[in-house]
């Protein structure tokens, strides 16, 4: 199903099977010889069905499209194989590209998960059920590397290519000061938090994604665009909540760690609440435990480097406790 939501610019449902997310919003702005394509879904026919029943809707020949991907994730770029073709300019963010180009498999997720508390076999669980996994792409096209305030014109539209890392590393948004609309891509949604995970020792992605809040917080803004669910007005003030959940996260992983003593990630997440039906942490799926760990590691990352938590034990598994 395609919308027009304003002149030459439209928005095309996308399903997610099997994802809480549901849909991904992929944005179509017309450009005449060529037109362009932000974010595709994953590699699945139900995906491209839907894409190509939504290009046709709107007068889109697929041969004439260009792709912008907003970061890696495959619900974003997973498809893009399936539609480029020889003249299609690929435009994509350079941290995330070089991610790609050096991916090693999950497995040095894998060990960090261990020494994070997260027994291995689950993980390795959650991984294969993963979309990525699944619904990725083998296939790496040519790809246009875009800039943080690279302009790009389509149509009647002149965006600001703006690079907002912390939700992957290079994740890129889109903004036109003409018209204020401001294409979101995972950085700001409206009525679900983005998630934020962290499996390494040497990133700090809440601190890049809090810092890539407050970089579009001021830019003015009549409508954002996300990448799922719905549009929204209130810009700044959306930016402002998502700041204050996560303020009130750190406070809930210092009150687990004033309480509980030294907590490896696993066990502080198992702590932390969600916003799920599960009665337990026993009872939440296995993805959703992956998901929720993550974030626990952003969390306790963010409070490490700002000096309010410290490691007592680093090997087998690493611990947390108040600084």
């Amino acid at each position: 199903m395609a919308e027009q939501l304003y002149p030459g610019l439209y928005r095309i449902h996308i399903p997610l099977p099997e994802s809480p997310l549901k849909y991904l919003n992929s944005y179509v702005i017309k450009g005449g010889d060529r037109n362009l394509v932000i974010d595709t879904g994953l590699n699945r026919d139900v995906c491209k069905r839907a894409m190509l029943e939504g290009l046709d809707e709107i007068g889109v020949a697929l041969d004439s499209i260009d792709l912008f991907i907003t970061h890696l994730h495959a619900d974003h770029f997973g498809l893009v194989p399936e539609l480029a073709g020889e003249n299609t300019r690929i435009y994509f963010n350079r941290p995330d590209s070089e991610l790609i180009e050096n991916w090693q498999g999950f497995e040095p997720m894998i060990a960090y998960g261990g020494q994070s508390g997260f027994p291995e076999q689950e993980l390795r669980n959650a991984l294969n059920q993963h979309p990525g996994f699944k619904y990725g792409t083998g296939w790496m096209p040519f790809m246009n590397l875009i800039e943080d305030g690279q302009p790009l014109t389509v149509g009647d539209y002149a965006f600001t290519c703006i690079q907002t890392p912390g939700h992957t590393k290079g994740h890129t948004c889109l903004y036109e000061p003409e018209k204020k609309i401001f294409i979101a891509g995972d950085h700001v949604l409206y009525n679900i938090t983005p998630n934020i995970q962290c499996w390494s020792d040497t990133d700090d992605p809440l601190g890049d994604y809090l810092d890539s809040l407050d970089k579009v917080r001021d830019l003015e803004v009549s409508c954002a665009l996300p990448g799922h669910r719905h549009l929204f007005e209130r810009f700044a003030e959306r930016i402002d909540e998502l700041k204050a959940h996560h303020s009130r996260r750190l406070e809930e992983v210092l009150e687990i760690l004033d309480k509980a003593g030294p907590q490896n990630a696993f066990e502080v997440a198992s702590q932390m609440s969600w916003d799920l039906t599960a009665k337990s942490w026993a009872d939440f799926p296995v993805a959703q435990k992956w998901f929720a760990t993550g974030e626990a590691i952003s969390h306790l990352r963010y409070l490490e480097i700002q000096k309010r938590i410290q490691r007592p034990q680093q090997e087998p598994v690493i611990l947390y406790e108040p600084a």
